[in-house]
């Protein structure tokens, strides 16, 4: 930390910010951050209940700066929300890891939501009570969501529910979803969709989770078989669903692009100053091309970094997420592939063949497998080029020869 990082919070927010931090953090949390000491802080961190702290930190306003305070936030304007984040990234607080929730689920329903729907869920989403997820992927559509064939039809205040979806994060521990679904087979693709909160608990809904490269299951496959949504828990008009999702996806865009960046970029779960760290540690170092790299990755952190700042201050200015976002999640996302096969290269054997209580090592190697999914998930780096060329660069959209075809007249593989 430099000395710059270790000045005192000057504004009013920071100052009430840190105050907040000082008598609600671990005792020793703060001064072990500012004088670096690692093993302390890593200490105290596997002491602090996360859950109980999440809760806290939500109830305070902190997690959801932006929100208003009816609504579980604290209601402040952007650049006072940004040095709320700036400080608990500088004291690496623990955050809630619902980033679907807070950054996708929070902002659709701030927008759509009814009175009612919003002080329901927005205050239980920020104190990390109720997890989400997203569910508009399925088989038979990937890169095309307006083409999905769940259907929700209407029987007097419900609609049932029938399909599947499919790489749905983190559905195995959801409270509920945002759920897009075909509500008109009869109109064309986009115009035929719906948007609806679902319980994820409900009769109906199955789960299945999918095994992934790590080890791990974040993603998964849902079943809804005559799963019934009270019409209330719509957002927006019937037929309306594909604005709805567009609200959605941009902060997901968003989301994904701008969680690393603002406070540098992420390697196994650390700031990508963790590799140079490690490369002067083994001596790797003083091998060139690794420097190289390891000076390109640090200027690449930067303009991601500095990117963002642009989006955030496009934000204030009262402009909703646009395709900017984009540029930043396509970046992020090959950068981080990029950076996360530097960090195994500098570990050398250790992260190919790990030895029992290396948890370091074992971090770098679990990294690298994860970032594989990188470029694809949260709409994949073709997707995003696609996005980029026609809204940004003004190219010609790609043919569209079912764009206002009825839904029901595509020829579709399942």
């Amino acid at each position: 930390m430099t000395i710059a990082d270790r000045r005192a919070p000057s504004s009013e927010i920071e100052q009430v910010l840190y105050s907040w931090l000082s008598e609600n953090l671990p005792s020793g949390w703060i001064e072990a951050v500012e004088s670096g000491d690692r093993a302390r802080l890593y200490e105290l961190r596997l002491a602090l209940n996360y859950e109980e702290w999440c809760e806290k930190l939500g109830r305070a306003g902190w997690a959801t700066p932006t929100w208003p305070k009816e609504y579980g936030g604290a209601a402040l304007e952007g650049p006072e929300a940004k040095l709320v984040g700036e400080l608990l990234s500088k004291y690496k607080v623990p955050r809630s890891f619902n980033i679907i929730g807070i950054g996708m689920a929070g902002p659709t329903i701030l927008q759509w939501g009814s009175h009612e729907l919003k002080a329901r869920y927005l205050p239980a989403l920020a104190q990390h009570r109720e997890i989400w997820c997203q569910l508009f992927s399925e088989p038979g559509c990937g890169s095309d969501v307006a083409a999905l064939s769940t259907s929700a039809v209407r029987d007097g205040d419900e609609w049932v529910v029938n399909g599947q979806k499919v790489w749905t994060t983190l559905a195995h521990m959801s409270s509920f979803g945002l759920l897009l679904a075909r509500t008109n087979p009869e109109l064309p693709k986009h115009a035929g969709l719906s948007y609806f909160i679902v319980d994820m608990k409900a009769p109906g809904v199955e789960v299945r989770p999918l095994m992934q490269l790590t080890g791990d299951s974040e993603f998964n496959e849902v079943f809804f078989t005559n799963v019934k949504i009270p019409d209330s828990h719509r957002l927006g008009e019937v037929g309306d669903g594909w604005k709805v999702a567009t609200t959605t996806l941009m902060n997901e865009r968003s989301a994904l692009s701008g969680a690393g960046s603002e406070s540098g970029a992420n390697v196994g779960g650390g700031p990508y100053e963790a590799v140079i760290r490690a490369a002067k540690g083994n001596g790797s170092w003083n091998n060139k091309v690794i420097r190289h790299r390891l000076v390109q990755a640090a200027i690449d952190g930067q303009v991601i970094k500095m990117t963002n700042l642009r989006v955030a201050a496009s934000r204030r200015s009262g402009r909703p997420p646009g395709p900017e976002g984009s540029v930043t999640k396509l970046f992020q996302a090959e950068y981080n592939q990029r950076l996360q096969s530097l960090a195994v290269d500098v570990a050398g054997m250790s992260a190919m063949a790990t030895l029992p209580g290396d948890d370091q090592a074992m971090a770098t190697s679990k990294g690298f497998l994860r970032s594989r999914a990188n470029t694809i998930e949260g709409g994949t780096s073709e997707i995003m080029r696609n996005i980029l060329g026609e809204r940004v660069l003004g190219l010609p959209k790609e043919p569209q020869v079912d764009k206002d075809v009825p839904w029901e007249t595509i020829k579709r593989s399942i």
